[in-house]
């Protein structure tokens, strides 16, 4: 497989991209190395995959150090006529999107960011996918479609017109715009609604970050709705391995479209979550109860009997083997 993997530099796009390079895969990464966290994470992500900033530049390739089979460009997906060209010249046979601008509360600060990300950058993909007749189209989508909903655990029949934040409503018209050319235009679009993915290398803004720094150096980190909270923390390591088992199978239906949840199906409360990482750091948190932040949901739990029955397949591995090995690399980097 030829395949382009989109938001390379990102959490799980760098981890999706070494794992098909180890495979012997051919792979082009595209990242538009975009400030929301501290770039110097992105670029260090990068080095791992033999691709040094100081080659990096916009619209051109800079070649693995480490991989021959890899290289990578600097592109924003919103840059139309670039993102032709490359689909032109490079004829994908695959196309695994990763790239968004990430984060629920950042979107009620910058709106035009998700929507120019996660709505015109994803229309181009979709684009550039049916002029280049790609065998298999597979996007990030997220748990958060699933919104204010009640019912658990979360199924993908499950109603999701109801979301609580911008960047819920980007992801679900992702699913929306990728149904419509998957029907009109006959293109094998699979989409995954990832829950809560933590690990090395993970985002600095999401809780397992932010709460495993403080919790080490003595500060106090903010429980939201009082404690009232669960999620569904999935462990990189599996969704790596989901993806890369639904990556060469698309979908074979009259209408060649699916959606599947990627979730450990074991939501964890907070307050045991921040338990484990006092047990790995072997540090007491120093906590303050706070109420619901705007465009949070109490709890997440996924449904993954759909990836089971697909794929043989169920994300597994326990949150204290995951924090751990979390907290060993936080220690070296951050070192």
């Amino acid at each position: 497989m030829k395949i382009i993997v989109t938001g390379a530099a990102g959490f799980i796009g760098f981890h999706v991209v070494k794992n098909l390079l180890e495979q012997g895969h051919e792979v082009v990464g595209i990242d538009n190395i975009n400030s929301y966290y501290d770039v110097k994470l992105k670029y260090d992500r990068l080095a791992e995959t033999g691709i040094m900033m100081n080659e990096i530049q916009h619209y051109q390739f800079a070649q693995s150090k480490t991989f021959p089979s890899y290289r990578f460009m600097k592109l924003d997906l919103t840059e139309r006529d670039h993102l032709h060209s490359l689909f032109e010249d490079e004829h994908f046979s695959h196309v695994v999107h990763l790239a968004a601008q990430a984060g629920v509360r950042y979107s009620l600060q910058n709106p035009y960011a998700y929507i120019n990300s996660n709505g015109v950058g994803f229309v181009n993909l979709l684009e550039v996918c049916r002029q280049f007749k790609v065998k298999h189209f597979v996007y990030a989508s997220s748990s958060s479609v699933y919104g204010a909903n009640t019912k658990l655990p979360y199924k993908e029949s499950d109603r999701t017109d109801n979301p609580v934040s911008l960047y819920a409503v980007t992801k679900k018209s992702n699913e929306l715009m990728a149904y419509a050319y998957s029907n009109l235009f006959h293109i094998p679009l699979t989409g995954v609604r990832f829950f809560t993915v933590y690990g090395p290398w993970g985002r600095p803004d999401m809780a397992p970050t932010l709460f495993m720094s403080a919790i080490s150096t003595g500060e106090t980190i903010n429980v939201f709705n009082h404690s009232n909270m669960k999620r569904d923390f999935t462990y990189i390591e599996d969704i790596v391995i989901g993806l890369t088992k639904i990556i060469p199978s698309p979908p074979k239906e009259e209408i060649p479209y699916a959606i599947y949840n990627m979730g450990c199906s074991s939501p964890v409360r907070i307050m045991d979550f921040i338990a484990t990482i006092e047990k790995v750091t072997e540090k007491k948190a120093v906590m303050k109860m706070v109420d619901m932040q705007p465009g949070d949901v109490v709890s997440t739990y996924a449904d993954t009997s759909l990836l089971k029955k697909d794929f043989g397949y169920k994300p597994s591995t326990p949150l204290n083997f995951g924090m751990q090995k979390f907290y060993e690399w936080f220690k070296e980097y951050y070192s």
